[in-house]
């Protein structure tokens, strides 16, 4: 038998903090690929960014069940898109949407983040986005370096067809890892909670990517699995 957290899912229910959905359950599956916040560290990081979510359009890759995404709406955000390539997870995603009756609001997009173009199909009005939500599982650390799948996507994601100009990117990362973020990104504030690091970054206006084309990514909007 696994011990809890080594690949194994169970359900795990866990609560909105705040806002129009306070104290609705969200159930979650906890393992190497998905890794609910703790309620501590999401009453911090939500205390920080709280004044950006009004009307905000938020994407949240590497969602898992979709906690931050549903704790940003409930506090007014306009819309979010939700990001999971875990089939499990994205069942418990789609489960929550359902039960929160938010289903109008949000976009549950199975797919691989590291090869997606970031902007699905028939929600043009939900982004460039206004906040971001990177949290891959920890052991795509070394993705994040320098020169992995994932530190280019970080890159395309200040493209400004894919994110607006004063977005906030929040990174969740290893305490112990040291995950240089590429240009034109930058860290304004760093929170650090048990074994976790919380990185929230901005973009600085002059070193802003230039939109490009896509020929380098699959076009998953075609084909990815969406609620």
């Amino acid at each position: 038998m696994f011990p809890r957290g080594q690949g194994v899912c169970y359900d795990v229910p866990m609560k909105i903090i705040a806002g129009k959905l306070r104290r609705r359950l969200l159930l979650t599956n906890p393992g190497l690929t998905t890794r609910p916040m703790m309620q501590r560290a999401k009453v911090m990081l939500f205390d920080y960014i709280r004044m950006y979510l009004p009307g905000a359009r938020v994407a949240d890759l590497f969602c898992g069940a979709g906690t931050l995404g549903f704790e940003s709406l409930s506090r007014g955000a306009k819309s979010v898109v939700f990001g999971e390539r875990d089939h499990r997870a994205h069942e418990y995603l789609v489960k929550n949407a359902q039960a929160l009756g938010v289903t109008d609001d949000v976009l549950c997009w199975r797919i691989d983040i590291a090869k997606s173009s970031l902007k699905p199909k028939g929600v043009k009005e939900w982004y460039p986005y206004d906040i971001v939500f990177f949290d891959p599982p920890y052991v795509a650390a070394k993705e994040v370096q320098p020169g992995g799948a994932l530190h280019r996507c970080i890159v395309r994601l200040a493209r400004p067809d894919i994110t607006a100009p004063e977005c906030r990117l929040i990174v969740r990362t290893p305490k112990e890892e040291d995950y240089p973020l590429p240009a034109p990104w930058h860290t304004v504030q760093e929170l650090v909670i048990a074994s976790m690091r919380i990185l929230i970054a901005q973009k600085s206006l002059e070193e802003v990517v230039a939109e490009g084309d896509d020929d380098e990514i699959d076009d998953d909007t075609k084909s990815a699995d969406t609620v």
